[in-house]
């Protein structure tokens, strides 16, 4: 496909202004490691939601959803939508608790909850382990997005994408740090959410799709638009299996026993970062509630609008591949269908667009680039390699490690082929560990053992699932048994181990005041000491409530979404009740959430 000057304008206009914003901070965010990595903790709640989000929409997302939709219909959104209690555990939870600890990165938690040289190693493995291992395979899975999209709508080749998306990307990363991922996702955002209803309201429009009203009574889409999967087939055969995989277990299982990134249990990642830049614990608290709100919905229609478009146009890998002949065919996969819908924009639109996807994937590459070599300078280089290492030094290796990570995602994302498999992957390779990060604020006894082996079981469970496996199973029993196996191990682990230095563990309570009755040994046998470490009941969690809130903003945003739907499917009952839902429940969170606020501190 051919892009016009206008289309072109557009997508040159986007790459010089976040060039600039990279290097009009550029002098700022070289002062020290506080300001590359956190912006100085000075950032408002609302710039730092709109990051959030603008990071978790990355070029692989819409391929992701589409993907989903294509093979299991609307209701396979479930793999990720049941992320949303994990999302509003850390707003109501977790993002006070962050923000108190006062740390750099979320790595660095390790020696402040734990005590000795296990934490030391913890904090160093888990630095490099997260920050380049895994953090690789996620840029490489965004990156094979961008491949894709490059392909279909620019006709480019697989490394020569990867130059042209990379260069820019790391240019400001590196040189502006994480107040220029911040500001320029704020434009990112803006962008791709109007690239996102724009693809959505051209897809409607075309001649084979007949608006909305054609869309869903085309025979394609039998079966694809139920929110909830049905428990019976057309034919009347049971579908028990299918809603235990889409529905059950996401709900049930994967939200809190898994580690996905952007969807922490507790929180953590790119997720804690922001928190710990926030001005303040209610600026921290605000910013995560945005991003879930807006991540789950804001933004999910117009993806699946598209992607049930697709159905209609290419209705199969058929179509699909005799539409790009030069795809190689392992790349030919569902997830190429979103791409494909893009080719029917009109010009200028469609450099709009083209933008909009540059800067989704920009938005994602430069956190997870920050992120990363946060962790290598703050837990890795300057823990274990150089300790006494200047502010210059440490910006420079920050800098360096930026431009490290992105070869090799590049060099990755080239022996991928879909978004499905790597969203497997990455869940696989965090099942059953999301528990111990949920209770480790909570529960005195868990160890860095609990962690080393929760880590090494989950990697080994996950190496024997993708390689050895039967391939009868499903890939949600392969979740399970991953939860399984991991939980089992770092629960023995922690039984079987010594708990923390008593020094370290009442330090890490007075500091973070988590609450809950987990702490109880801790609290009586620093009194016995003549040591209080409570404080003031005012600044501590309120853990019940927190739960409440939890549960009411789930329902709050569930129903939103939902009654999004039904109004776009005509269906004006549904349609109705869920958004008197969504009113009560939201006037309730707001009255929760406000008598929990505890007075703006730093």
């Amino acid at each position: 496909m051919q892009l016009t000057a206008l289309d072109w304008s557009f997508v040159i206009g986007f790459f010089v202004v976040t060039l600039v914003v990279g290097l009009v901070v550029a002098r700022r965010a070289g002062k020290n490691t506080s300001e590359f990595f956190l912006s100085g903790r000075s950032m408002p709640w609302w710039l730092l939601g709109m990051s959030m989000v603008a990071t978790t929409f990355s070029t692989d997302t819409p391929n992701l959803v589409t993907d989903f939709v294509r093979q299991r219909g609307v209701a396979g959104n479930w793999a990720w939508w049941a992320f949303l209690l994990t999302g509003m555990l850390t707003v109501f939870v977790y993002a006070r608790l962050w923000r108190r600890s006062g740390i750099l990165t979320d790595v660095e938690f390790y020696e402040l909850r734990y005590s000795g040289k296990p934490a030391a190693f913890l904090r160093g493995f888990r630095a490099l382990y997260l920050g380049v291992f895994f953090n690789i395979c996620i840029m490489a899975a965004v990156s094979l997005a961008a491949i894709k999209i490059g392909h279909v709508l620019l006709g480019l080749k697989p490394i020569h994408t990867i130059l042209l998306a990379a260069i820019v990307t790391v240019v400001f990363s590196a040189a502006g740090g994480f107040r220029a991922v911040v500001l320029t996702d704020f434009l990112l955002f803006i962008i791709a959410m109007i690239g996102a209803f724009a693809a959505a309201i051209v897809a409607l429009n075309l001649p084979e799709v007949g608006g909305l009203k054609g869309l869903l009574a085309h025979p394609n889409l039998q079966g694809k638009l139920a929110l909830l999967p049905a428990f019976k087939n057309p034919d009347g055969s049971s579908n028990m299996n299918t809603v235990v995989g889409i529905l059950i277990i996401p709900l049930a299982v994967q939200w809190w026993s898994v580690w996905y990134p952007g969807a922490e249990p507790g929180g953590g990642g790119y997720i804690a970062q922001r928190m710990l830049s926030a001005r303040n614990e209610n600026h921290a608290v605000g910013a995560t509630f945005f991003f879930n709100a807006a991540h789950y919905a804001l933004r999910p229609w117009p993806w699946i609008i598209v992607a049930l478009a697709s159905l209609i146009v290419f209705p199969d890998l058929h179509a699909l591949a005799i539409r790009f002949p030069d795809m190689p065919a392992a790349q030919v996969k569902h997830d190429l269908a979103y791409p494909a819908m893009l080719t029917f924009l009109p010009h200028g639109l469609m450099g709009l667009v083209v933008a909009s996807l540059i800067a989704a994937y920009m938005s994602t590459i430069s956190t997870h680039l920050n992120w990363g070599s946060s962790y290598v300078v703050n837990d890795f280089w300057v823990r274990f390699v150089n300790p006494h290492a200047s502010d210059r030094e440490q910006v420079w290796v920050g800098r360096v490690s930026t431009i490290l990570l992105m070869v090799v995602a590049g060099i990755l994302a080239l022996y991928l082929s879909n978004a499905v498999q790597a969203f497997n992957i990455l869940l696989q390779i965090g099942a059953g560990t999301g528990l111990l990060f949920i209770l480790r604020w909570f529960w005195w006894r868990i160890n860095p053992y609990s962690e080393l082996v929760a880590m090494i079981a989950s990697f080994l469970v996950a190496l024997y699932m993708e390689f050895r496996a039967p391939d009868s199973l499903a890939d949600w029993h392969k979740l399970v048994i991953g939860v399984g196996v991991t939980t089992v191990c770092w629960l023995v682990a922690t039984v079987l181990t010594p708990s923390d230095d008593p020094a370290t563990l009442r330090s890490f309570y007075k500091l973070t005041r988590p609450g809950g009755p987990g702490w109880r040994k801790v609290i009586e046998d620093a009194r016995r000491d003549g040591e209080e470490i409570t404080g003031p009941e005012r600044g501590r969690s309120n853990l019940p409530r927190g739960i409440l809130c939890m549960v009411v903003g789930c329902t709050a945003i569930y129903s939103a979404l939902f009654g999004t739907g039904y109004w776009l499917y005509g269906q004006a009952t549904p349609a109705i009740i869920f958004t008197g839902i969504f009113v009560v429940s939201g006037l309730l969170l707001a009255k929760l959430s406000t008598a929990g606020q505890v007075p703006e501190q730093a």
